[in-house]
């Protein structure tokens, strides 16, 4: 790397006379530009632009040496805005937009795709884009369901792609020292992890429809077996549905219970249990708008999450956080900061994030800021450059997603899981071991 940077450097010096002429075989200074950085830039496509997608093509264009060089979406009406988010972050050249993501996987300058898809293309895509070479960001949670998981993670290792799992926390910086913190001690024994978050949800009613014309609904579906379309369903309330989404559980669940099973220094449970139901409304939803998952560790240590959809009343003020428990005191933790206090609950330390930016996502006012998106995308091409493993990995993102995984399956069954602690399968429970995978529609199973 060193080496390439040298020759690089003496490359420019080189050709600075020329481009300043602004001829040479009929090339420009701009195309010198993009010969110099060819062996740095790292060309990203983004696919999946409804909501977040399109939020993060501005944090892609702003890193260093990063081209955003297409945009990929099943729905045309969203091109114009996500092209328009890319321009608004100065970046020069206008991407290529596509409607199919196998086209863009099959394009040899793409160096790494972004996934903001719907879960149920998640871990498929992202075994797809191992295998055509390029490496991956997925946002959470990692896969649908825990069979998937397993399969990305070995994708990951058998083509030697870095993948990042988007929980961004893992590369908050304050955040991480309270992490080695807790390791070091400082509230003794951690012993328990409560989670939580909260949101207004409102009901949701699917009503037959007919398919726009700008949306590809059939590659919409793409892996899952297909089903009618429904007005109401896209582009975010198939959240609610199984055979597309994951539930809160996973939607927003995954952030919190990936610190803290970071925190407690866990891996996987011995035993998930799960209570809860839609209590709110009587509507569509399939998925749990009020549920608890519990996860107890080898060690005597255990995690707790609590989901509330549709009642917004903050706990500890904060509307999604974090509480370790420990034999000398506990540590609160709501994003990259963190509160230490003894037994008594007296407040003993108070550490601010030094991040500055925390503008959130306008979908979800819970949402984790922009400033660690920045972070752990750029921790992600620093990963690929330097052919090292991401802060949340397919491997880690598999760990930290598969509880709350088994948590839903433990809620759909109505039953407490016995788990193995050393791959994370269900015992003999041949029922809820039906759930540990799903079917596809023809043709889109997915290999490694």
């Amino acid at each position: 790397m060193e080496k390439r940077r040298e020759f690089l450097k003496k490359l420019a010096v080189a050709s600075a006379g020329v481009a300043a002429s602004n001829s040479l075989m009929g090339m420009s200074a701009k195309s010198y530009r993009n010969i110099i950085g060819a062996n740095e830039r790292i060309n990203v496509a983004l696919i999946g632009l409804n909501g977040r997608g399109t939020s993060m093509a501005g944090t892609f264009v702003k890193q260093a040496d990063c081209k955003v060089a297409t945009l990929c979406d099943v729905d045309t009406r969203v091109y114009a805005k996500a092209l328009k988010a890319v321009a608004n972050a100065k970046q020069a050249d206008v991407p290529t937009t596509e409607s199919d993501c196998r086209k863009v996987l099959q394009n040899k300058d793409i160096d790494a795709i972004y996934i903001a898809t719907p879960d149920h293309w998640h871990a498929p895509l992202t075994i797809m884009g191992c295998q055509a070479g390029k490496h991956v960001y997925v946002e959470k949670p990692l896969s649908h369901n825990p069979h998937e998981g397993e399969l990305a993670v070995a994708a990951a290792k058998k083509y030697k792609k870095v993948v990042q799992m988007g929980a961004q926390r893992r590369s908050a910086p304050v955040l991480t020292q309270g992490i080695k913190e807790l390791h070091d001690g400082i509230i003794g024994r951690v012993y328990l992890a409560k989670t939580w978050y909260t949101n207004k949800r409102g009901p949701n009613v699917l009503k037959p429809g007919t398919v726009p014309a700008e949306l590809n609904y059939d590659l919409w579906q793409g892996p899952a077996p297909r089903m009618d379309y429904k007005d109401g369903l896209i582009h975010y309330n198939w959240h609610w549905f199984w055979n597309w989404g994951t539930g809160e559980a996973l939607n927003n669940g995954t952030h919190e219970v990936d610190v803290a099973r970071w925190g407690l220094g866990v891996d996987y449970p011995t035993k998930v249990a799960s209570i809860g139901g839609r209590y709110n409304y009587k509507d569509d939803w399939e998925t749990p708008d009020t549920q608890i998952i519990t996860m107890d560790f080898p060690g005597r240590v255990s995690l707790m999450w609590e989901g509330r959809s549709a009642n917004g009343r903050k706990t500890e003020e904060l509307d999604r956080g974090i509480i370790f428990y420990g034999d000398k005191g506990s540590l609160d933790t709501g994003g990259d900061s963190y509160k230490v206090y003894d037994l008594d609950g007296k407040l003993i330390k108070d550490v601010k994030s030094l991040i500055k930016e925390d503008t959130v996502d306008a979908r979800n006012t819970a949402s984790v800021s922009l400033g660690m998106d920045s972070l752990h995308v750029a921790n992600f091409l620093d990963s690929i450059r330097n052919n090292k493993e991401a802060n949340c990995s397919a491997e880690i993102g598999h760990k930290s997603i598969l509880g709350m995984q088994l948590g839903n399956i433990a809620w759909r069954v109505g039953r407490d899981l016995k788990v193995d602690p050393k791959n994370g399968h269900i015992i003999n429970d041949p029922e809820a071991q039906k759930l540990w995978k799903r079917s596809y529609a023809p043709g889109w199973e997915p290999k490694v």
